[in-house]
């Protein structure tokens, strides 16, 4: 299997050194998705060897970043991508455990998450943070029957080619719960794995209205809305959890029921 490690960057010219150094232990394909920075991160990129860039000449948003780096991903053949950013709060040295649960070879998305009980608390969630996360987790659970603990956490693998059967959409930070609903749709195969809950800085900003808590909430339900309005029909010959010529068969009554 090949495995691409994408890290998603915006201003981050005060870890970005020592993190894609610690990344490197562990991975030996980087991609980098440098958001627009206008900080020295991209003369601190340019400096940094064996990896590859992509930059947007202003910013798109952390979805956008994400979306670029599965298309990346899927266009230069790779198996799987793992997700990891950059402000010290994912530690590279967990990206082995997620290669080794992609090796199992039986789950399509492999989510970290910060709030399983395996999972090990080295610092405080903001408390409007975890907040929004249990609400918007107990309700993507409520709809989609996913059985997830944390929604948001961006340090994930992402098998490629289930990546190539979702359209994305979402530029910002809300662009997860579109993800979580497509995946739910297709019947993606998801397992949480846990990683440490870790804030280095309580009091970095969204940026614009996400900033305030209750803007932040009603961008993910407009978000969520949006996404589960938008589902079609799955087009003939796939149904949700088993794809293939099966639509219309005794092997597939329904296409809305997993097979």
């Amino acid at each position: 299997m090949r495995f691409l490690v994408a890290v998603p960057i915006y201003n981050e010219a005060a870890t970005v050194r020592q993190v894609l150094g610690n990344i490197r232990r562990y991975a030996s394909d980087i991609l980098v998705v440098d958001d627009g920075s206008t900080d020295e991160t991209p003369s601190l990129l340019a400096a940094t060897p064996s990896i590859q860039c992509i930059r947007h000449h202003h910013n798109l948003g952390y979805g956008q970043s994400l979306i670029d780096a599965f298309q990346y991903a899927i266009d230069h053949g790779y198996d799987w991508v793992v997700t990891i950013d950059c402000d010290e709060q994912h530690e590279p040295a967990r990206i082995p455990a997620f290669i080794r649960e992609a090796r199992r070879d039986d789950a399509d998305i492999i989510s970290g998450s910060r709030y399983m009980q395996s999972s090990s608390a080295k610092s405080q969630a903001p408390a409007d943070r975890k907040a929004i996360n249990q609400t918007i987790t107990d309700l993507l659970n409520e709809i989609l029957k996913l059985g997830i603990t944390d929604a948001f956490c961006g340090f994930k693998a992402y098998r490629t080619a289930a990546l190539a059967r979702l359209n994305l959409t979402v530029p910002g930070y809300g662009m997860p719960l579109q993800l979580w609903v497509q995946a739910a749709r297709l019947g993606l195969r998801i397992r949480e794995i846990p990683v440490s809950l870790i804030y280095k800085d309580p009091n970095r900003q969204f940026g614009d209205s996400l900033d305030n808590p209750t803007a932040r909430l009603l961008y993910y339900y407009e978000v969520l809305i949006h996404a589960l309005a938008e589902q079609m029909p799955l087009p003939a010959g796939e149904c949700s959890g088993c794809p293939g010529p099966t639509a219309g068969t005794a092997e597939c009554e329904s296409q809305t029921e997993p097979c």
